[in-house]
């Protein structure tokens, strides 16, 4: 039987991504001993883990499809793709305005939020252990999960433009459909996908360990 779809990323796509680590400077001030390839890792994960289920598999594969082998859409990329990643103006069915910004914030913060979860521990041979620097503060389990969850918060935000962006150009993209249950999974907290009744996973105001993470945000 003949399939339109690949289950594998496109040659030419394929470990590219649709932001680098310069794009990210655009929206947060990242410090700069953090290597471009550490940085890359996460957003290879944010696209993959919250950008593809958010977009749909068709949909993220014929975007991706769209890319060089640098990661940049090529110049013969059609116009709505263009306007999906970079953002633009548009008028909607009532004549109004509206500012798109893209899907570049939506994966740059996505990205933020895994960084700022993974980066507060380091796996060493012996398990994980509590990263220390010497001219960084120490942040709390509870501050740290207010700063995922706000920089969730703003991906989401930005997600609910694209889900109008697309809703106002369906006859542009008609792989892609409307999905209530993927909107309720885009939760704003840190990934939890079970509860071990152990000593780190109590209430954040009863854990008294402090993490201590690089200086990425302002």
């Amino acid at each position: 039987m003949n399939n339109n779809y690949s289950t594998n990323p496109p040659l030419g796509g394929r470990g590219a991504t649709l932001i680098t680590p310069t794009t990210l400077q655009r929206y947060e001030d990242i410090a700069a001993n953090i290597k471009p390839e550490r940085i890359k890792v996460f957003i290879q994960k944010a696209q993959e883990l919250d950008l593809k289920p958010f977009l749909g598999y068709i949909l993220f594969y014929d975007l991706i499809k769209q890319l060089d082998t640098d990661g940049n859409l090529k110049e013969d990329a059609p116009q709505h793709y263009k306007d999906l990643l970079n953002g633009c103006e548009y008028l909607d069915d009532d004549g109004h305005i509206v500012l798109y910004q893209g899907l570049q914030p939506v994966l740059a913060y996505f990205t933020f939020a895994r960084f700022i979860e993974a980066d507060a521990v380091h796996y060493t041979a012996t398990g994980p252990v509590t990263k220390r620097y010497d001219n960084a503060d120490a942040v709390l389990v509870k501050d740290l999960v207010k700063l995922v969850q706000q920089q969730r918060s703003t991906a989401n935000a930005y997600a609910n433009e694209t889900e109008r962006f697309l809703i106002d150009h369906q006859e542009d993209f008609p792989v892609w459909h409307y999905n209530h249950k993927n909107k309720t999974s885009r939760q704003a907290g840190p990934r939890i996908r079970a509860v071990d009744k152990t000593d780190f996973n109590f209430p954040a105001d009863n854990f008294s360990t402090n993490l201590f993470i690089t200086d990425f945000l302002n």
